[in-house]
């Protein structure tokens, strides 16, 4: 059963060591210190919403604060940030006068916004129905468009100066609020949305709620931020700077974490290992341990794969596990042919073209080794073939791709016979290891099971 993050605390599941970071960025919200807004800074589907969440719910029980959390991914389809924020702040408003009241001065500023963007796009279509009308009629049409776009901007100007006195409305209205109780605005997801409405909540954040008493937590990923503004304004804009305007300071997730002072553990191997342990069609396969945890380990590494990746990964895993009956990492199974069908399930979940050369049996074993980490295969050095299992996978696969098989192809002789007695280790409880060609259909066979193809 899915647990509700936005009832979570740290108390409840800490697995990646995040409750001193969110102790420090509470200690830095109490304080005197401007610190808004905020930054809670992660890639990609390391967590950041859960984490946002498990801020918020210890800081509950001392009302000491609003405390608003806002999903702008879900609100990004209005195109209005302003609007999304402002709803957000009247629901903690008691319904009645003082709602009433803060609407009322929220309303003409909200107005200004809308009628600037209807009269910037008026103004752009009649430029554009102009430039698409037959020469004889273009002088008078243009015309007509220039005098639309000067009334536009006669009356914007005028609109201007009244929004102006609007905004202080609206702004002395959220400080009346404030000064009862502190309000701090959790804006999430906000990487995920459009790069212009990204821009737009910027800057309605800097020019709109610059408020005594008034903070914004932002939790996002701060490079797709700088992407969102070099989409808005060009790539001659320095985003980074650009942000510096806006943000005052931030808190970055880190991918690893220490235990007992001095063992470093990677977020996303942990990750890994305990969604293995609480899922109903894994825990018993042991994926989560010994070699074939080893195996995965160093794919999660190489790949640098997130959180969400990685819940991709297991998502996979359990549907390939129980599309073959539950027998494909049962604990029985011949340990070379788990490693296959690993192999199989996270090319079909991250590097879909090699899967699909490898079925189509065009693969390059140069981008095998490359998924792997590896350019070339492990050297013998007096006599000791030393090889971790990425690496006996990687020769075992590599020797049947159509390209750069080479590399992986053993030394006649000595050298071949270490890796022939090695790789039958693998597969030492069923007799001889799978033939020449055999070892890519075992990985062929776990794609295509999970692509649902018949043949």
């Amino acid at each position: 059963m899915a647990i509700d993050i936005s009832n979570l605390t740290f108390d409840e599941r800490d697995e990646f060591s995040r409750k001193v970071i969110a102790e420090k960025a509470i200690t830095l919200l109490s304080s005197e210190i401007d610190v808004s807004p905020l930054v809670i800074d992660g890639g990609w589907g390391t967590g950041k919403t859960e984490f946002c969440h498990k801020l918020i719910n210890p800081m509950k029980p001392a009302e000491s604060h609003h405390l608003i959390y806002v999903d702008a991914f879900q609100a990004d389809h209005a195109d209005e940030p302003l609007l999304t924020v402002l709803a957000e702040v009247i629901k903690i408003l008691p319904e009645g006068d003082e709602r009433d009241g803060f609407m009322q001065k929220a309303l003409p500023t909200i107005r200004y916004g809308l009628k600037a963007l209807a009269k910037a796009g008026v103004g752009h279509l009649l430029r554009q129905d102009a430039a698409d009308v037959a020469n004889d009629f273009d002088k008078e049409i243009q015309k007509a468009a220039d005098k639309a776009i000067d009334a536009s901007v006669e009356s914007m100007l005028k609109d201007h100066v009244k929004a102006s006195e609007s905004l202080k409305s609206l702004q002395s209205a959220l400080q009346e609020i404030a000064a009862q109780m502190p309000i701090i605005l959790f804006i999430d997801e906000l990487d995920r949305c459009r790069p212009n409405f990204a821009v737009n909540m910027l800057e309605i954040i800097k020019h709109t709620f610059d408020v005594e008493g008034v903070q914004f937590v932002l939790i996002t990923n701060t490079q797709q931020l700088k992407a969102s503004i070099n989409h808005s304004y060009g790539h001659t804009v320095d985003a980074q700077r650009y942000l510096d305007k806006f943000l005052k300071f931030t808190f970055a997730l880190p991918d690893q974490y220490i235990i007992n002072g001095h063992q470093h553990y990677e977020v996303s191997v942990i990750h890994y290992q305990n969604l293995i342990s609480q899922s109903p069609v894994l825990s018993s396969t042991k994926l989560d341990q010994d070699s074939a945890f080893l195996f995965v380990s160093h794919v999660i590494r190489t790949q640098n794969l997130s959180l969400r990746e990685i819940e991709t990964l297991i998502r996979h895993l359990e549907i390939y596990h129980t599309l073959t009956g539950g027998k494909s990492f049962a604990e029985n199974v011949i340990f070379g042919y788990k490693l296959l069908r690993l192999m199989g399930v996270m090319l079909f979940c991250f590097k879909e073209e090699l899967g699909d050369s490898i079925v189509k049996g065009r693969a390059d074993a140069a981008q095998l080794a490359a998924f792997l980490g590896e350019n070339s295969i492990v050297p013998i050095v007096e006599n000791d073939l030393n090889a971790d299992h990425h690496q006996v996978v990687l020769t075992m696969l590599g020797q049947e791709c159509f390209l750069n098989s080479g590399l992986f192809t053993p030394e006649e002789g000595h050298h071949e016979a270490l890796w022939t007695n090695l790789i039958r280790d693998y597969f030492n409880r069923g007799g001889s290891p799978p033939r020449q060609g055999d070892k890519s259909r075992i990985v062929i066979g776990a794609i295509k099971a999970l692509s649902l193809s018949a043949n």
